[in-house]
């Protein structure tokens, strides 16, 4: 059996990430320009509303965390509530381990600074098919971090012209690429069985449990499978 080898990150490969996601990340924009108009109309200074995106970096967190946003902004409900939405991070890094795990401590950490969905369906995607680079991890990152942000400031100075975007059906574009890059790694029936018990058990959670536990149900679900079912070594 070969040693595994520790993913490449090289200027290069970033370049090439950042890239190939530049064209998904203009649509991030547009979001970005609905929570920049958001945050005005919520009250928020403009430092603050660019200190959020460029350190947070969680758009339906920070949507949410305008929804608590007050004179007195009570901490411990805005807590579990961006928990809660991003918990499925902790899921993603989990399928990254076994490739970070041999990536220094110091790099390792500092690619997953701008992980994201986007970045990280591509990086998986990438290292599952044989492509042994985190380019599209922190490359892609990067692209998404930057249109995001320049997207909150545009939304300061001219969010109403986009007040809605999913009037233009941008909301489905992330789902759509999502979906491509399922369908684009190797399909099993170990997979597929990964697919449907995620998608029963998030439509269930939507459908029964409270708000934004949906994706994390789904995550669990699908990978409780994949630990229960365990692929043979060729």
């Amino acid at each position: 059996m070969s040693t595994p080898v520790a993913p490449a990150l090289s200027f290069a490969e970033c370049r090439r990430g950042f890239w190939r996601l530049l064209p998904l990340s203009l649509f991030v924009a547009a979001f970005g320009a609905a929570f920049g108009l958001a945050a005005v109309q919520a009250g928020l200074q403009p430092v603050e509303i660019v200190v959020m995106s460029a350190t947070v970096f969680a758009g339906t967190a920070q949507f949410a965390a305008l929804d608590l946003w007050g004179a007195q902004v009570p901490l411990v409900p805005l807590l579990v509530t961006t928990l809660a939405i991003n918990a499925r991070m902790l899921l993603m890094g989990a399928t990254l381990y076994p490739w970070l795990a041999l990536v220094p401590p110091r790099r390792r950490y500092a690619s997953l600074i701008t992980l994201s969905d986007a970045n990280w369906a591509m990086a998986l995607n990438d290292l599952q098919s044989g492509r042994n680079t985190l380019g599209a991890l922190v490359g892609g990152g990067l692209a998404i971090w930057l249109t995001w942000l320049a997207g909150t400031l545009a939304g300061m100075v001219f969010g109403g012209l986009i007040a809605d975007p999913r009037a233009f059906g941008v909301d489905m574009v992330l789902g759509c690429f999502m979906l491509s890059m399922a369908l684009a790694g190797r399909r099993t029936l170990r997979t597929v069985a990964a697919w449907v018990a995620g998608g029963v058990a998030a439509w269930a959670a939507l459908r029964w449990l409270p708000a934004n536990t949906h994706v994390v149900a789904g995550g669990l679900a699908g990978g409780l499978v994949g630990a229960l079912w365990l692929e043979r070594e060729p």
